[in-house]
């Protein structure tokens, strides 16, 4: 499946602001007659965050930054300075662009965010793991528009506010190449997009990462198929050159880590998957831009051929954005690799605000308010997600807790003794008012994903498993692999230094102060997620007699306002020898 977009020149409107901003197409150097190039401007992993993101999410190296507002204007500020060098310009995102969002973005079913991206002028986006939170068929709607009957504001979410105004979908298009429906065999959206630029035309393909469902709701992607990564992208290759399509970007939502994030204009020490990809994509991709991993990064990796190919991330939450310049032969039609280049520029806030994103943060920001603003609760000063020694942190417990006591989750007279959270799911610290309250808010920041929680039977082997699988399979490895949940009704000490396996010290669980029985069936409470099997806890997939509650938020909020000032605990449920 592909789409062709055609690329005019940037024209004379863009000339006119880069001249303004002190840019002129005199002052360009030299370029080569026989080649044109294009300006490629590239974010990743937005996640709805419209407003400036606050806290360390909200800073590059010290810097303020990023903010639709501001975003916006470092784009429109960068396509004019092509327009001085004589480029073509186009705006790529390799996804997350919406799910797990603010509540400013997410209330609303993320539409605030697809406008923004509209009116920011991204073209074409890769579909990242966080599309899918809501599942596949809203993801379509993104695309496409149209409004939810959701009731006008019921579970704190409201599609299309404005009476006056329908959500009418994305203008960018969106791509995924590796992500099929079982029933049809096809691409849930075009496998790639072409641009013409001049005679030239450039390929770009949209790549989801392979794991996806392993790290979402099993509904949100229930009927895919995703299919390996590298193996997807090289077939679509073959098919490319044959169209005489020499230039190909791979926009793929899986990246690496860096040892040090701070330079975000190289990768040094870059570890995790795309340092495998790199190596196995086709060497007639020209550059991959990459994300899922929230780093900034920019470098070139070997291709399989043994040359240096451009790899980009441009962080999170509009920080970053990349500007990549591509130089492309006029005669083979092909990117000149040496001659190309990319540099991640950080979207400081020292600019003027887009006014026409800012009339729409205004106008969503109105209309959250009273979702918002409610209080539910109060506690003194912040809970942190912050984890001590054995990896246990007080906004766990909180949630944990929380979840435990849900009466939602009660079915037949079960009530669930035991209730374990996953730490990724867990996005900031709950932070209180001067006043000591909190509002529903700043609770949704914490857990935005709108899991509902489920109640299920697990044997005591089963937990016994559970617990391991914190440091074993998926999540086994090197310490920045584990993933230790935060537990209610429940304790037990673990060892760092014991094998995978065997980590849990023999006798030391204990379910409300009694010794765990293998042969006992004990009733769990999870999210969503993890009753899937998500994060590698596959044993959650197997817990019988499975009962859906309400959403995790809520029981959050419900459990804030029965306990209400909230003290937080000791972290003492999860011990160290």
């Amino acid at each position: 499946m592909r789409t062709v977009r055609i690329v005019a020149l940037v024209g004379a409107a863009l000339l006119a602001i880069a001249t303004a901003a002190g840019t002129s197409a005199a002052s360009s150097p030299k370029r080569d007659p026989r080649a044109i190039e294009v300006q490629v401007l590239a974010i990743n992993d937005f996640h709805g965050n419209l407003a400036p993101p606050s806290g360390s999410s909200g800073v590059v190296n010290g810097t303020p930054a990023g903010g639709a507002e501001y975003l916006a204007t470092h784009l429109r500020n960068l396509r004019a300075q092509a327009a001085a060098k004589k480029q073509y310009t186009t705006t790529v995102a390799a996804g997350d662009l919406i799910g797990a969002s603010p509540l400013l973005s997410a209330a609303f079913h993320d539409e605030p965010t697809i406008e923004a991206m509209n009116k920011m002028g991204l073209e074409v986006a890769s579909v990242g793991n966080h599309e899918f939170d809501e599942g596949w068929r809203e993801l379509l709607r993104m695309q496409k528009g149209g409004c939810l009957p959701d009731g006008d504001g019921a579970n704190n979410q409201n599609s299309c506010p404005d009476p006056k105004a329908k959500f009418r979908g994305a203008k960018f298009q969106y791509l995924s190449a590796n992500v099929f429906n079982e029933k049809s065999g096809r691409t849930i959206f075009p496998s790639y997009e072409i641009e013409k630029f001049g005679s030239t035309r450039v390929a770009f393909i949209g790549m989801t990462l392979e794991d996806t469902p392993n790290i979402v709701t099993k509904a949100g992607v229930e009927g895919l198929d995703f299919t390996d990564e590298v193996e997807t992208a090289n077939a679509l290759v073959r098919g490319l050159k044959r169209k005489g399509v020499e230039s190909i970007v791979v926009l793929l939502h899986e990246g690496g880590f860096p040892v040090d994030a701070s330079q975000f204009n190289a990768c040094p020490g870059i570890s995790g998957p795309i340092v495998d990809i790199a190596s196995h994509l086709d060497p007639e991709i020209d550059a991959i831009v990459t994300g899922h991993t929230h780093q900034g990064y920019n470098c070139t990796l070997n291709d399989p051929a043994g040359k240096p190919r451009l790899v980009t991330s441009a962080s999170s939450f509009g920080r970053l954005t990349t500007e990549v310049t591509l130089t492309i032969d006029k005669r083979s039609r092909d990117v000149v690799r040496t001659k190309s280049s990319a540099t991640n520029r950080i979207v400081t806030r020292d600019v003027p605000k887009a006014a026409d994103l800012t009339a729409l943060v205004d106008k969503y920001t109105t209309y959250v308010a009273p979702i918002q603003n409610k209080v539910i609760g109060a506690t003194s000063g912040t809970i942190s997600r912050t984890n001590d020694d054995s990896l246990e942190s007080p906004l766990g417990n909180l949630i944990a807790d929380s979840q435990k006591a849900d009466p939602s989750a009660v079915t037949d007279g079960k009530v669930p003794e035991i209730a374990f959270m996953n730490p990724g799911g867990i996005r900031a610290d709950l932070l209180a008012a001067a006043d000591g309250s909190i509002t529903y808010g700043a609770a949704f920041t914490v857990q935005p994903f709108n899991n509902y929680v489920v109640s299920m039977d697990l044997t005591g082997a089963q937990l016994a498993t559970l617990l391991e699988q914190q440091w074993s399979g998926r999540n086994g490895g090197a310490p920045g692999n584990w993933k230790v949940l935060q537990v209610s009704g429940i304790t037990y000490t673990w060892n760092k230094d014991a094998p995978e396996g065997s980590k849990v010290v023999a006798g030391s669980v204990q379910v409300n102060g009694a010794a765990l029985d293998p042969a006992r069936t004990y009733r769990v409470v999870v999210n969503s997620f993890l009753s899937d099997g998500g994060d590698g806890f596959a044993v959650l997939a197997e817990g019988t007699n499975k009962f859906f509650g309400g959403l995790d938020i809520d029981s959050l909020a419900t459990y804030l306002a029965a306990h209400n000032p909230y003290t937080p605990g000791p972290t003492d449920r999860i011990d160290l020898p």
